[in-house]
């Protein structure tokens, strides 16, 4: 176990470093001077250079970024260029509403994809299976933006049961926030459903075609328990990689629903990062969701010799 753990750990650090050079570079790629956004458009020349060389950015870009990797290394992201606090704190403050977001989305997305997968592979060729696979069909293809309008519209304008946008006031409550947040998470947890249904339902039809199914059914087992005990823990090891990639995906991709929704997330902070060309927060943002990413696929690594004993004895 302890060789499969540092031989997923190397990976990880391996897929951080090249990110954080692919992040550096192609921000500074990007079109547009942070400085001169920065000072507006009385600056001078003369007021321009002095500010580069007062955030480091007249070095040469390798020194820049050895000098950023530095930080990194010691725990600091930077300094954001408009918001004049270090980037660990502008995360810190916008990461409860995409968190609390992303775990609730994905949430809906398995109440709604685990079941209904089931039921569809289940009723193979059914009525019902035609149905889940449009529904699944239809959550694939409908743009998050147009989903969200159309709910706030619904629930929101006409119906007033939720809140249109926002996070609530600073001393609002959990359940307050999270009324917030339900319609975003909505939006995310249906059109996310998609992809955990077509996983669940494949992973099922192929257990369900094994001898030891059909085994449990002829010793007289109950459907439910050859399901749930047979099927469904065998089925488990896809079916909980598709929710963590969900998982980290959301996290990393509630850009456009915060910004239909007006959330004070993650999402929105890159937004506006990207408008200003506000490199350090561009850059640390980026690298901590994909050390996100990265560690989530670890720990579903890690999960799956819980599920399934035979990798822990195949990673021996």
């Amino acid at each position: 176990m302890l060789h499969f753990l540092l031989k997923r750990l190397g990976g990880a650090l391996v897929v951080l470093a090249i990110v954080a050079v692919l992040v550096f570079l192609l921000t500074r790629l990007a079109s547009g001077d942070p400085v001169a956004l920065l000072l507006g458009d009385q600056a001078t020349a003369a007021d321009i250079a002095a500010a580069r060389v007062q955030y480091g950015l007249d070095k040469p870009l390798t020194t820049q970024f050895v000098l950023w990797i530095g930080q990194v290394l010691q725990g600091n992201l930077g300094q954001s260029l408009f918001l004049q606090m270090p980037v660990t704190h502008a995360l810190l403050e916008r990461a409860e509403p995409t968190l609390f977001l992303a775990l609730f989305a994905v949430s809906i997305a398995a109440l709604i994809g685990v079941p209904c997968g089931m039921a569809a592979a289940v009723w193979r060729g059914s009525w019902a299976d035609q149905i889940v696979s449009t529904v699944a069909m239809l959550g694939a293809s409908i743009p998050s933006f147009w989903f969200g309008l159309i709910l706030i519209q619904i629930f929101a304008v006409h119906l007033g049961w939720f809140p249109a946008s926002g996070y609530g006031d600073p001393d609002s409550t959990l359940g307050q926030r999270l009324q917030h947040l339900l319609l975003p998470a909505l939006v995310l947890g249906v059109l996310n459903s998609a992809l955990i249904i077509r996983f669940t339902r494949a992973s099922v039809l192929d257990i369900l075609g094994e001898d030891y199914v059909r085994t449990a059914r002829a010793k007289g087992l109950a459907e439910g328990v050859v399901l749930c005990k047979h099927v469904l823990r065998n089925a488990l090891v896809p079916i909980v990689t598709v929710l963590g990639l969900t998982l980290a995906l959301m996290i990393g991709g509630t850009v456009v629903t915060e910004t239909v929704f007006n959330l004070p997330g993650v999402g929105n902070l890159v937004v506006r990062a990207v408008l200003r060309r506000d490199y350090p927060v561009i850059q640390g943002t980026l690298l901590v969701i994909a050390a996100i990413y990265v560690f989530i696929n670890l720990a579903i690594d890690l999960l799956y010799t819980v599920v399934d004993p035979r990798i822990r004895l195949e990673s021996k």
